[in-house]
């Protein structure tokens, strides 16, 4: 499993982690990077899949709604070699 950041700043989503970085304007175009990346850095093995689990950067929320939003929403994509 690869664990990453996702966020939004203002254009685009955004995903990180320790070796890997993506973004799109749209969420589904953020996966399809993401599986793109992955498959192109080979760390998808033949007839394994590979999760991703995206936790939502909550530090881009104002301080006052925090409180509201504990896990405003996380990700979790699988992706399977071609």
């Amino acid at each position: 499993m690869i664990d990453l950041i996702v966020s939004h700043n203002e254009k685009n989503w955004t995903a990180k982690g320790d070796d890997l970085f993506a973004e799109a304007p749209t969420l589904s175009g953020l996966d399809n990077q993401l599986k793109k990346l992955v498959r192109e850095k080979g760390w998808v093995k033949k007839k394994k899949k590979l999760t991703l689990f995206m936790a939502f950067d909550n530090s881009t929320f104002p301080q006052w709604m925090r409180q509201y939003s504990q896990h405003y929403f996380n990700r979790i994509i699988q992706v399977e070699s071609i």
